[in-house]
């Protein structure tokens, strides 16, 4: 539960930072005429949008477990953080280099620029909250991995998310206001054109980067590398056990499915057999408390 309240923090923090800063984009985009401000806006608003479907996901995977869905929805955040990802490539970097495009065979010259220029550096600034939010959030899960790797092997898809929609955000809004500044110093309105290309090409990177690591996680992975070492020191540890020969687990959003075959000490007598499993089920749920599921078979070879 801990893992979903940092991620719902992450995602309010974004959320805020969006809904202010579009409303100002498109102000700035409607008085100015700037192509690389209303790539900026359209991606803010999209971004506002992608945090309530992460919210919604959120919700959705708590939902109890059912008959049609006996391991229960704890990956439906997964379906929607792939669905966050389509959009940002679609609607912010699609229709960034589309408006770019545009504008690179009609160019003109945005009016009143400098207020293109005061917005984009406030925008800055609270995006530079917004992911400083995100990632003070990262860091608590982090542990001694890099951020790269934690990006890789992070089970969290709806962080994943939202730090590489920050990232993008302020790649996008750093790539807009030296656009925006080369157009007002050059007097050349192919500059703010370019920029809106650069800023839809760095969108699909980061929505196919994030689309990557989601799809594997939709697809089903297993707990992160840690958590699997974690659990099979734990599991070899127990008295009860004397050889574990097969340890699978899944992650199902913030829950765990783990299947374990293993040779039991005591064999021979079927209620003890029994306690011993039970017992070891209870101290493996103890300790580790994200595990939903536990599946376990006693044998005697693997």
């Amino acid at each position: 539960m801990s893992h979903s309240n940092g991620s719902i923090k992450a995602i309010m923090y974004a959320l805020g930072a969006n809904l202010s800063i579009s409303l100002a984009k498109g102000l700035a985009a409607w008085y100015t005429g700037s192509g690389a401000m209303l790539a900026e806006t359209v991606h803010s608003f999209a971004d506002s949008a992608n945090q309530l479907l992460l919210l919604l996901g959120l919700k959705r995977a708590k939902l109890p477990a059912s008959e049609d869905h006996p391991l229960g929805h704890g990956k439906a955040i997964y379906f929607w953080s792939f669905i966050v990802a389509l959009m940002l490539f679609s609607m912010g970097g699609i229709f960034s280099i589309y408006e770019g495009v545009h504008k690179l065979m009609h160019p003109e010259m945005p009016q009143s620029p400098w207020i293109a220029v005061g917005v984009l550096t406030v925008s800055i600034l609270l995006e530079i909250v917004s992911l400083n939010g995100a990632l003070s959030e990262v860091r608590k899960v982090q542990g001694r991995r890099s951020f790269l790797k934690w990006f890789r092997q992070s089970r969290q898809s709806e962080l994943i998310v939202v730090v590489g929609e920050d990232i993008a955000a302020l790649l996008g809004l750093t790539l807009a206001l030296a656009a925006v500044l080369a157009t007002i110093i050059s007097g050349n309105p192919l500059y703010d054109s370019l920029g809106t290309i650069a800023i839809g090409a760095v969108l699909i990177l980061v929505a196919v980067t994030v689309g990557y690591e989601v799809k594997s996680l939709l697809i089903g992975e297993s707990a992160d590398p840690d958590t699997v070492t974690e659990l099979s020191i734990f599991l070899s540890g127990q008295p009860e056990i004397a050889e574990v020969y097969k340890l699978i687990t899944l992650q199902l959003g913030t829950e765990l499915m783990v299947s374990v075959k293993a040779r039991m000490n005591e064999m021979s007598a079927a209620l003890s057999l029994i306690e011993d499993i039970n017992r070891v089920e209870t101290a493996l749920r103890t300790k580790f408390p994200q595990i939903r599921w536990v599946f376990f078979e006693p044998d005697v070879r693997d």
